[in-house]
């Protein structure tokens, strides 16, 4: 089994003809499509290395496809034995629903909706751990990890056609736990070129 978690949007607005899914919660997390652009059709796991939370979901919007994750508090805990206060892993099996192959998988995460994340928030993928690295995908080579000016994790080196579907996976970590936060996720076609490394980007293969 693939051991398995994405990135762009400007302003909280709802996606047309997208109507969301009942939320799922797994074990003591509820991720949510309410937002639009993606629906999550079902999940399981604990949430650590051995045992991820899986996500299976549908993009179905050439624009944003955004999840919303609530429930991430002290009493959750940490559950891929990093330095965070709290911690997860996640695994995301995503099927294209759009009519466009996409060449570029980005996540990024996001405590308030209308501003990125930086990096002194404690929000991140895993920031200076090593737990669950480098992060995977089944139909991409490489990966970038962005600090600043955003929490980001690109998926790159490789093409997922219209009706495929993508596994990548990601460790997410907070030392100073919000409730309530964002996982922001944007996809690009083989027409936007190679990805280009932004400040405290750091690679990896998969």
């Amino acid at each position: 089994m693939i051991r398995w978690l994405g990135a762009l949007v400007v302003g909280p607005v709802l996606v047309a003809g997208s109507a969301g899914s009942e939320p799922i919660t797994l074990d003591g997390l509820t991720f949510s499509d309410e937002l639009g652009g993606v629906r999550l059709e079902r999940g399981w796991g604990s949430g650590s290395l051995d045992d991820p939370f899986v996500l299976v979901e549908e993009i179905i919007s050439d624009g944003p496809a955004i999840l919303i994750v609530r429930g991430m508090t002290h009493r959750f805990g940490n559950r891929i034995r990093s330095h965070h206060e709290v911690g997860f892993a996640l695994t995301k099996l995503v099927r294209n629903g759009t009519g466009q192959a996409w060449s570029l998988f980005n996540l990024e995460l996001r405590e308030l909706f209308d501003h990125p994340s930086p990096f002194g928030d404690g929000l991140s993928f895993g920031q200076a751990s090593g737990a669950g690295r480098p992060f995977r995908s089944d139909r991409f080579a490489d990966s970038l990890d962005t600090r600043e000016p955003f929490d980001g994790v690109q998926f790159f080196g490789g093409l997922v056609e219209p009706g495929e579907t993508v596994a990548v996976s990601v460790v997410v970590t907070d030392t100073t736990p919000r409730w309530e936060f964002y996982l922001l996720q944007k996809r690009d076609s083989p027409l936007a070129g190679a990805p280009r490394p932004l400040a405290g980007a750091r690679s990896g293969a998969s």
